[in-house]
């Protein structure tokens, strides 16, 4: 197994403190605009509480008031109390769960709201490093598990609590003899339960980390399938598969089997215990000490009073998962965003001119190891400027600096004069317009992919920005037309069709500086041609810069950088460039001719 999948699964098996106060005072508050329903849960679960342990006292009064001395008169009465102690629990029981579990719902959708809020405010160097699947796991079931805690955990331990006070309480009253007899087994189950439970949990935890390999394994086979069909390794994934799934069922069993032992274990400690009581109590009676009755509710108030014990440990666990995941939860919200709009941003000048400048730039994703070096370069206003240069030199992190992506070490970029460190974010990135080489649709609808929601956008726009991109053409052909449904990745799109959607939602948002990031590189040439008239309109009077891998794109450009190992080295036009002698243009366009021919 890969280093950085071995660490995912560590983190994500871990387990925690079952009770972490510092966890607890981060989730009260947003526990605190529902601590009317918080309160009102646990005034229920007392009154469930006080109804169940009502049911085997009536038990008592009944036998030994009513039916030992054939006294039916009044029984009726005793018969109707246990019925509506029985409705009074089973409407209680119901009321507790709900206003639990909507309390627990509203919960997780503020958390996972603000999770999400959040996610989409940490800079891109964030997601370089964390992978997709653990941050969907951060969003979906570290805060479902924080549901369960609420839900399945400290509510019910607290509404065990209050039962085992209340019995223990009860059958010292009644006897406190019997009481000592009842509990004497008590160590005996916290040990066997404590024991058995560890184990389980030991085991389901593996069960967690091997469904996060699964899932992984899954995710990434389903994403390459035709990969897989096209080089014939059908019957080698399905042999991984099978690995990775026999490790799961596995582990699944292991659970199974210690589940299946302490569910049998439990049970004999409880029938030892019954036996117990009887053995002692059939004494008592014969002796005058207790009643009949007395004896039938002790052997009912001790089953109620080990299924708590039995689960104690289970509801541990529902906690220290829990507070593993609440850990998590808040070391992501905790994670400051290191690139954000300043306290007191300086405005672009209306209207834009679209001067992009750039002075002695020096960047690498990792500071030690810079990817551009002390880089310096200005486009004016309306010009069209090529980016070209071998893979890794440095072309697409211009872009990704100047849209504050990521910042830069040294040195400034400006837009109309202003650092973009200055700037608000969002009129920053508004007034950049980027189509990238990876044209990403979203699930919705074609006029939702190039408004992307935004109300500023209306519906001729969108349509006035397709036409210009010949986009317009291909909709009107489809049975919806703009609200055709786009399929996850826009997979029942052609990437032409992606393309031009593309353009449309950057030409939709009108900005200033208009950026190709090697955008036609994948069109077929009719395609582009159509591309290329309608943008050689859209560019006038537009700041356009254009990164390109076929070099016949920037032929017209007004000037073209030449980028190698992350320097500046060549700047100039097209005619210009080809006549240096051992230029890397040079290189480049003979390499293309010749490719070409």
């Amino acid at each position: 197994m890969r280093g950085g999948t071995s660490a995912t699964l560590h983190e994500e098996e871990s387990l925690g403190k079952a009770y972490d106060a510092r966890l607890i005072r981060r989730i009260w508050p947003y526990l605190r605009p529902y601590r009317g329903q918080v309160f009102l849960a646990l005034l229920i679960l007392v009154l469930v509480a006080a109804a169940q342990l009502a049911q085997p006292y009536l038990i008592k009064i009944a036998i030994d008031e009513h039916i030992t001395p054939g006294q039916l008169e009044g029984l009726a009465a005793v018969a109707g109390m246990f019925f509506i102690a029985l409705l009074a629990e089973f409407l209680l029981r119901y009321a507790q769960f709900y206003v639990m579990e909507r309390t627990g719902q509203n919960v997780v959708y503020d958390i996972r709201t603000a999770v999400f809020g959040h996610l989409q405010r940490l800079p891109a160097k964030f997601f370089d490093k964390n992978p997709v699947g653990r941050l969907m796991t951060r969003v979906t079931s570290d805060v479902e598990a924080l549901n369960e805690a609420f839900t399945s955990g400290l509510v019910m331990i607290l509404a065990d609590l209050v039962k085992l006070v209340g019995i223990v309480a009860i059958l010292l009253w009644m006897d406190w003899r019997m009481a000592l007899i009842t509990f004497a087994i008590l160590p005996v189950m916290l040990v066997v339960t404590w024991q058995f439970r560890s184990r389980v949990r030991s085991a389901y935890r593996r069960v967690r980390g091997v469904v996060a390999k699964l899932n992984a394994f899954l995710q990434e086979s389903v994403s390459g399938m035709r990969l897989v069909q096209l080089f014939g390794r059908e019957k080698a994934n399905a042999e991984l598969f099978e690995g990775v799934n026999g490790e799961h069922l596995g582990a699944q069993l292991k659970g199974v089997r210690y589940d299946s032992s302490f569910s049998a274990v439990a049970e004999m400690i409880g029938s030892i215990t019954l036996a117990a009581i009887v053995w002692a109590g059939g004494g008592r009676i014969l002796q005058g000490s207790i009643t009949f009755g007395t004896l039938v509710a002790f052997i009912d108030y001790a089953e109620k009073f080990f299924r708590p014990v039995q689960e104690l440990s289970q509801r541990y666990t529902t906690m220290q998962a829990a507070m593993a995941s609440a850990e998590r939860l808040f070391k992501l919200l905790d994670t400051e965003p290191t690139i954000v709009t300043p306290d007191s941003p300086k405005s672009l000048p209306r209207p834009m001119r679209g001067r992009v400048g750039f002075d002695g730039v020096t960047f690498g994703y990792d500071p030690e190891q810079p990817v551009l070096h002390d880089v310096s370069f200005a486009i004016e206003p309306g010009q069209k400027i090529g980016v070209v240069g071998w893979t890794g030199s440095g072309k697409s992190t211009l872009i990704r600096l100047l849209t504050r992506l990521y910042d830069i070490q040294q040195g400034s970029i400006t837009l109309d004069g202003v650092d973009v460190r200055e700037l608000d974010l969002e009129e920053l990135r508004r007034s950049v317009g980027v189509v990238l080489q990876d044209h990403f649709l979203f699930a919705g609808t074609l006029e939702y992919n190039v408004s992307l929601g935004d109300p500023r956008i209306t519906p001729e726009r969108v349509r006035e920005a397709a036409r210009a991109v010949r986009a317009d053409r291909f909709v009107e052909r489809l049975p919806k037309g703009w609200d055709e449904e786009v399929r996850e990745r826009g997979s029942n799109f052609s990437m032409g069709e992606r393309q031009l959607l593309s353009f449309a939602r950057a030409l939709a948002f009108d900005p200033a500086v208009l950026v190709l990031d090697e955008a036609t590189a994948s069109v077929d040439p009719e395609t582009e041609h159509h591309i290329q008239e309608a943008l050689e309109t859209l560019m006038q009077g537009r700041t356009s810069i254009v990164i390109a891998h076929r070099l016949s794109t920037i032929r017209d450009a007004d000037r073209i950088l030449v980028l190698h190992q992350g320097q500046l080295v060549e700047s100039g036009t097209h005619d210009e460039l080809v006549e240096v002698q051992g230029g890397i243009y040079r290189t480049l366009h003979r390499l293309q001719t010749a490719s070409v021919a």
